[in-house]
């Protein structure tokens, strides 16, 4: 049997505000709890240690962090000659 990969919650979204925006992507450990990723606009990823016990908790932490700390904290440098539109 192959492996597809993780399966992805249907909370995973895309978020933008600032004039910036970045992918929350929740997806199954396979251990029966969740993964939180948010991957910016220039491809850089912040990934939590810590597992959620529902794809809910982990899209309220991500959203609790971007409204706590502003989208700006998710967002990391540009790759060198790339610029913000």
């Amino acid at each position: 049997m192959e492996d597809d990969g993780p399966a992805y919650s249907p909370l995973s979204q895309r978020l933008a505000r600032d004039g910036m925006a970045v992918e929350i992507k929740i997806h199954d450990d396979g251990e029966g709890s969740w993964l939180l990723e948010i991957v910016d606009e220039f491809g850089n990823s912040t990934v939590w240690d810590e597992a959620f016990p529902t794809d809910r908790a982990a899209l309220v932490e991500a959203l609790n962090t971007i409204d706590n700390d502003g989208i700006v904290s998710m967002i990391r440098s540009a790759p060198v000659g790339v610029t913000r539109h």
